[in-house]
């Protein structure tokens, strides 16, 4: 199918790199392009990412709030494994990645798109998990990845191309970034330029969702997260939809300097790389989860979810979340959640993250 596509949906943050390709697929691939924007609660105003797309003549845009969803049918399922890719990362831009693609196909369908495009690198990851996640769920759309096509490789050579077709460039973009940033309501994740160097210690400017531990109060902060099936409910007792759990717990884990981690990972793609993450609800979360698995799980079950989470956190990581075995494990883990249910109480102080307490009706232990 070498023929350009009629009619593509992209994936639009409004950023430079988007906006270029968003002119780009207009003039070179002379299609139609459809925007999607989604607000995966990575703090960012939605609506200037409106106005870029309607100065490209751009006639249909979507701008999608998928924080519920993202959290209850992405991030829970995926925490009730426990999952840490290479024993330390809790996959914050891995886990977006599918429900961006799944939206990006149900507006290709909506609209009579037949094809999608994605802003990745061709040095990255996230190549690989838009491009799994659109076959698996539509096999024969077409997917244009223009890092991989065009001659736009150098930043010089993007704001040229911006300059001439009348692309706004904000004015920090003019010098080269000190890194780059991905966001969403589980974590921050930053990489590249200031942080090329594995044996220097991130700057501190670097971190954006959490105070320094040396920073935080001198007062350890007490709470209780409730759940019901694996899932958590309710902070101090107070039942909230699973978006808003995951923000207070991140207002309550930045203040106390949680969630911090620098990491040198190995990418699907064969490269190392070295990241910056932020993820300090998700810290919590996966503490508390833990604590109440402890008092629930029969020991069996608790060691067998433990050999299998390194798989399924791989498969997340890779791009995997729509395959067989992926659901194959979820099943698994899911069959073993029925009766996490009860409160956990934790200590938040300085970085750390401990539990203090753990009662459950389901209780195993005397």
């Amino acid at each position: 199918m070498s023929h350009n596509p009629k009619k593509v949906v992209l994936a639009y943050s409004g950023g430079l790199d988007t906006s270029i390709i968003l002119k780009w697929l207009q003039e070179e691939k002379g299609c139609e392009v459809v925007t999607f924007t989604a607000d995966l609660g990575q703090g960012e105003e939605l609506e200037p990412a409106r106005r870029k797309a309607e100065a490209c003549g751009v006639k249909e845009i979507f701008i999608d709030d998928l924080r519920e969803e993202f959290v209850a049918d992405f991030v829970f399922p995926m925490f009730r494994a426990n999952a840490l890719y290479e024993g330390l990362y809790l996959l914050g831009t891995s886990i977006a990645r599918p429900l961006i693609s799944k939206r990006q196909i149900e507006i290709a369908r909506m609209v009579g798109a037949d094809a999608v495009c994605h802003g990745a690198t061709g040095k990255g990851n996230d190549q690989v998990r838009f491009e799994l996640a659109y076959y698996a769920l539509d096999p024969d759309i077409k997917v244009i990845a223009p890092w991989r096509e065009w001659d736009l490789n150098s930043r010089t050579k993007l704001i040229e191309y911006a300059e001439k077709h009348n692309i706004e460039i904000a004015t920090d973009k003019r010098g080269v970034a000190p890194f780059s940033v991905d966001a969403n309501l589980l974590h921050t994740s930053s990489e590249g330029k200031a942080l090329e160097d594995p044996a220097l210690e991130a700057p501190e400017f670097v971190y954006q969702r959490t105070v320094s531990p040396e920073a935080a109060p001198d007062k350890a902060t007490y709470i209780m997260v409730g759940f019901e099936r694996g899932d958590a409910v309710s902070i101090d007792g107070v039942a909230m939809s699973p978006a808003t759990i995951l923000t207070k717990l991140n207002e309550l884990g930045g203040a106390n300097g949680i969630g911090r981690l620098d990491l040198l990972e190995n990418r699907y793609v064969g490269m190392k790389s070295r990241g910056i993450y932020e993820t300090p609800g998700g810290t919590i979360l996966l503490m508390a989860h833990r604590g109440i698995e402890q008092i629930t799980l029969d020991k069996g079950a608790m060691h067998l979810k433990d050999e299998l989470m390194p798989k399924y956190a791989e498969l997340v990581y890779n791009g995997y979340w729509y395959s067989p075995e992926r659901e194959m494990l979820q099943a698994a883990i899911d069959k073993s959640q029925e009766l996490v249910t009860g409160e956990v109480r934790l200590k938040l102080y300085k970085g750390n993250c401990d539990i203090v307490g753990r009662t459950s009706p389901y209780s195993l232990y005397s």
